[in-house]
């Protein structure tokens, strides 16, 4: 029995693989994009989350620490994420909510248990889907889930930057009914800047497990000023051209939702123009044009 950390479960969701479904976010990420919409799930442990707009300065989280992560001075509440063991006793006390602690261990026998409570609800297509941060930072756990919910005959849905080594998912190969794969920068300069890393995996993953059969959902975040060119939605055009069993291409508009979470982990993150729908319309129209397939199309 594997044992992981997992940050969230959304119910309900209809953004994240076909159907009705119910997500399960689990901890870390090997890459790290400046516009991140789950920033709390990109470390690999847990985290102390502070809502400053939230408080109401009853200075209870400072008495009951014991760490002293918590001070008050004249310039207010200061948070030292570092010395915070999560002992969860600042979040039990704080009568606004302002507290949080994002990250729950758990072991995969519980998160099959959690996700097989909404079976009823997965009619047609519908299942669940892991994402993140990225899901396969924790292997073991990811898999022991994705085969635990698939003996159930439940539909399985993985969400992947695509960025890591072909052996992570060939093992979840025979697990997972579809791979929604990001592709979401198509210069290598501008992926290293905005994403972290080398994205030259990223095209060789997705062809590999097209390859192998597994059905895919090619998935890109509009990012005025770093993705919005015609060569990289040509490049999206293409690959659903030349792999015709590819779901095909899911364009997904920017939101700042990351931002504040962001600022209520101690992290920066960058903040972009939000594209409007005009925009997105031009850009899958775009991707029409140039002979590609779009899941969203509407």
């Amino acid at each position: 029995m594997a044992e992981g950390i997992v940050f969230g479960i959304q119910r309900f969701s209809i953004h994240d693989g076909p159907g009705i479904r119910t997500t399960m976010f689990l901890k870390g990420c090997n890459v790290n994009c400046v516009w991140c919409h789950n920033p709390e799930g990109i470390p690999l442990r847990q985290i102390l989350s502070y809502n400053a707009s939230k408080c109401i300065g009853c200075r209870g989280c400072e008495a009951v620490c014991p760490q002293k992560v918590h001070t008050f001075t004249e310039e207010g509440h200061k948070v030292d994420r570092t010395l915070c063991q999560f002992c969860g006793k600042c979040v039990e006390i704080c009568p606004a909510e302002a507290l949080e602690v994002l990250g729950e261990r758990i072991t995969s026998e519980k998160a099959v248990k959690q996700l097989l409570r909404d079976k009823h609800y997965f009619t047609g297509e519908g299942g669940i889907t892991l994402s993140g941060g990225e899901a396969l930072m924790q292997r073991e756990f990811a898999t022991a889930i994705l085969k635990g919910v698939k003996a159930e005959g439940v539909n399985t849905a993985l969400e992947t930057n695509g960025t890591l080594p072909w052996e992570y998912y060939e093992e979840v190969l025979p697990y997972v009914d579809i791979f929604l794969i990001d592709y979401k920068v198509t210069d290598p300069e501008v992926y290293k800047k905005y994403v972290g890393g080398d994205n030259s995996k990223v095209e060789e993953n997705i062809r590999r497990l097209y390859a192998s059969g597994a059905k895919l959902r090619i998935r890109c975040p509009i990012i005025p000023g770093v993705n919005d060119t015609e060569d990289h939605f040509n490049k999206i055009a293409e690959l659903t051209k030349e792999l015709p069993d590819v779901e095909g291409a899911e364009i997904l508009p920017y939101h700042k939702l990351g931002v504040s979470k962001a600022a209520r982990i101690g992290i920066e993150s960058e903040e972009f123009e939000m594209p409007s729908n005009e925009t997105v319309a031009e850009w899958k129209n775009y991707i029409w044009s140039q002979g590609g397939r779009l899941v969203n199309a509407d």
